[in-house]
């Protein structure tokens, strides 16, 4: 598949230019094709990973600090907090503990769960 966009680009970019580029130039320019490539591949597989984890709850033991930090109401320090408190039986622990109050839990209590 890369190859046949890394083709097509490159017939492209012959194709606008009435002078044969020298050796150098086809290198540059298959580079620059191929890290553009490269980045839309990566960019649109974070996004198929962001739709599959949008619907399911995140685990507190094994959540990172950034998707942590995406839910309602999580600052640095809290999600520092959760992370240290580690392990959790539930997700309502993070009340118990003091992580949380009750009417912050109340905003995130659908998008987290505590598995182990």
């Amino acid at each position: 598949m890369r190859i046949l966009i890394l083709a097509a680009l490159l017939s492209l970019l012959a194709g606008c230019t009435s002078q044969k580029p020298n050796s150098d130039q086809l290198r540059e320019k298959t580079a620059e094709a191929t890290a553009q490539v490269k980045s839309s591949a990566k960019a649109v597989a974070e996004g198929v990973k962001e739709g599959w984890n949008r619907d399911k709850p995140l685990d507190l033991n094994k959540a990172s600090k950034d998707q942590l930090l995406h839910l309602p109401g999580i600052t640095s320090q809290r999600a520092d907090r959760v992370i240290a408190g580690r392990p959790y039986d539930n997700a309502h622990e993070l009340v118990s503990r003091g992580v949380l109050s009750e009417p912050e839990y109340e905003k995130i209590k659908d998008q987290i769960t505590a598995k182990n």
